[in-house]
């Protein structure tokens, strides 16, 4: 029997809908949107079609729709492009300390091209500080990339504050959304975000197709050149049969919307009572209100998150920490969050996804409860 899957976070299965959608585009459709003839037009007009999908997921217009390979690619786009664009008006961009890789590497790669980056500290919780974020805004302050939902823990952050803040001081806003879109409510206009990024993967699309939302009038420089696909902001011929993918999939996630938060949320919530029912001492990580309805960060202290998942195979979850012979690498995250390595190293996320069912959710809280007070050689609670 295949393991219960508690991990959507990292990547989810792709929808049985999205895969209909997509197979015309693996077989008789499969010409080239640029090209003039009836092949290229069906094509071209796929991709358009999957374009307006995503703009009203968000309530974007869809000509602020740009396709990518992903939500790095499209991190990488938004961040370096408008760095680029924006070189003579200064060379300051404030990001947090929690950011996904995707977005604090790109800022790494820019810091030795001679940008300035400034780091925001989280509290507790995983949440910066708005006072922080307005004291680290200077004259040269060109960008501020902010994600809206954590991937580890699920904190959520207080997006459309960061946004008015920005409008006000007339610096561009992007959010990396690759984790928000599809399990809680984003549009972009109440976000007050000039660019936003999502995952296809994220949100039961293929792997490999992505998304940035650029509002109208803001300026980028291309980072992959080549032709003049998407609107001259992205070379290369377009991923048509991912695209009508990520289309369906933001399709399915504005007509599920809600079923889907209710559902994951009650599966989560589920999963928490059943861990602290059974297992002592278990920690919650992240917001307990500002956070995504599926995800579950929790420590278990005194055993090792490697130990644990290595020990019950029938359940698919991550580990916040790496364990090795000589050191322990501690999720980035949870560093931020002033979390002790004691408690670090017995750190799990749980990520529930529209398709888990209560029945995965009550075997997966006795297997993990048994195998937690194995491991610590405590008995059940009652």
């Amino acid at each position: 029997m295949k393991p219960i899957y508690l991990d959507y976070n990292a990547t989810t299965p792709v929808d049985p809908e999205v895969a209909e959608a997509m197979l015309p585009y693996l077989t008789e459709h499969f010409g080239n949107p640029s090209s003039s003839h009836w092949y290229g037009k069906q094509a071209s007009k796929a991709v358009e079609t999957a374009r307006g999908q995503v703009a009203e997921l968000i309530n974007a217009a869809t000509d602020e729709i740009i396709f990518t390979g992903g939500g790095s690619e499209a991190n990488n786009l938004a961040i370096k492009g408008y760095a680029a664009a924006s070189r003579e008006k200064g060379n300051h961009i404030i990001t947090s300390s929690i950011e996904h890789p995707a977005v604090l590497e790109v800022c790494k790669d820019l810091e030795t091209r001679g940008y300035r980056i400034t780091h925001l500290l989280v509290n507790e919780f995983g949440i910066i500080n708005l006072h922080d974020l307005e004291k680290a805004i200077i004259p040269g302050t060109i960008l501020i990339t902010i994600m809206h939902a954590n991937n580890e823990v699920g904190t959520i952050q207080p997006v459309s504050a960061i946004g008015r803040i920005a409008r006000d001081k007339n610096i561009a806003f992007h959010t990396d959304a690759a984790q928000s879109v599809g399990k809680i409510p984003v549009d972009i206009n109440d976000l007050q975000v000039d660019m936003l990024s999502i995952a296809g993967h994220k949100l039961y699309a293929p792997k490999g197709v992505g998304a940035l939302y650029v509002r109208r009038g803001t300026n980028l420089h291309k980072q992959i050149h080549g032709a003049a696909q998407e609107f001259n902001l992205r070379a290369g011929t377009e991923n048509v049969p991912e695209i009508v993918g990520l289309g369906k999939a933001c399709e399915i996630m504005k007509r599920d919307k809600q079923k889907n938060m209710r559902h994951m949320l009650q599966c989560r919530e589920q999963l928490y009572k059943g861990l602290k029912a059974g297992i002592q001492n278990i920690k919650l990580n992240g917001h307990t209100e500002k956070r995504l309805p599926n995800t579950l960060n929790t420590s278990f202290p005194g055993v090792k998150a490697s130990t644990i998942l290595s020990s019950m195979t029938d359940v698919a979850a991550s580990a916040g920490a790496a364990c090795h012979s000589d050191h322990i690498d501690i999720s980035h995250v949870l560093k931020a969050m002033n979390l002790s390595p004691e408690i670090a190293m017995g750190t799990i996320r749980f990520s529930v996804g529209k398709t888990t069912t209560h029945d995965d959710i009550e075997k997966a809280v006795n297997i993990i409860v048994n195998t937690v007070n194995q491991l610590s050689g405590k008995s059940i609670k009652h």
